[in-house]
């Protein structure tokens, strides 16, 4: 009777860990699989995850040497004498020369966003609609052939294209922003462009109030300015505030420029580049337009 309880027990034990290994098979499909088709699922996987990050390395491009690993691994390196198949950058790089290819992607409205250096997903769905448009196989990595297309179909990124002063591509103007002196700001593109007569003269990123503490869209005027101000309401600092509409002001927020647009303001247009904003803060007078709009 004791031996078969601890019988019962083992096989209670089992269970629970069966149904355990069950339980975490779908942040693992491999591992549920049946028994006979395992040793084919790591194969299937392997190949396409590892071809984003060795890109250009020697033997990357050969799958069908994948189920001869074992004898193909001495010959694999004479076996890919392919130069035009080599990848100048990839997915996963982070360099200077990336930073150029994105600057040149902008000068060709393939992407939107400013140049960061790294070689991520945004960068690999430009290269691979440039490949498309222009007859090359579309991998989305850069190899001689693409390199050379981009080149020819662009100039020279200056500093700034490659260093742009916002992250977000300033939003066409407001109608209303081009005449006379103007903070244009637009929720669309998340930027505030100081204008004066229709020109533009600098931008800014910028974010704005949360749902239930919105900042209004519309057309005011600088009513007064503060160098150095805190919130009466939430006792925060606001430097370089600027004020438009009763408690609404443009001004540096020290959390925009830690977590971006993770938060929110209280209503009001903050600024994350404190420097920039100095600057902006002596040029703005009292009495200058300010136009919120979509």
């Amino acid at each position: 009777m004791h031996r078969q309880k601890v019988i019962i027990r083992a096989l209670g034990l089992a269970t629970a860990v069966a149904l355990a290994a069950t339980a975490c098979g779908p942040k693992n499909p491999e591992s549920a699989g049946p028994g006979p088709s395992a040793p084919a699922s790591p194969t299937a996987v392997a190949t396409p995850d590892a071809s984003p990050s060795t890109d250009g390395k020697p033997g990357d491009a050969s799958p069908s040497a994948s189920p001869s690993s074992s004898p193909s691994s001495s010959p694999s390196p004479s076996a890919s004498p392919k130069p035009t198949v080599k990848q100048i950058m990839a997915n996963g790089d982070d360099s200077e020369l990336v930073r150029e290819l994105q600057a040149r992607l902008r000068q060709l409205k393939l992407m939107s966003v400013a140049p960061t250096g790294f070689y991520g997903s945004k960068t690999t769905a430009a290269v691979k609609t440039f490949q498309s448009k222009n007859g090359l196989t579309a991998t989305g990595g850069v190899d001689e052939p693409t390199w050379k297309k981009i080149q020819n179909a662009t100039k020279r990124p200056t500093a700034a294209e490659l260093r742009p002063p916002t992250v977000n591509e300033p939003d066409a103007p407001d109608a209303r922003c081009m005449t006379g002196r103007v903070m244009c700001i637009s929720k669309e593109s998340r930027t505030l462009a100081w204008m004066i007569d229709g020109k533009v003269v600098s931008t800014l990123d910028v974010r704005f109030g949360s749902e239930k503490t919105p900042t209004r869209e519309g057309e005011f005027k600088v009513e007064w300015k503060a160098k150095d101000w805190t919130s009466t309401i939430y006792h925060t600092p606001m430097p370089y505030s600027m004020f438009f509409n009763g408690g609404q002001a443009v001004h540096y927020s020290a959390d925009f420029a830690a977590r971006g647009y993770a938060g929110a303001s209280h209503g009001c247009v903050n600024v994350r580049d404190k420097a920039r904003l100095a600057t902006l803060f002596d040029a703005v007078k009292v009495g200058d337009k300010v136009v919120v709009y979509w």
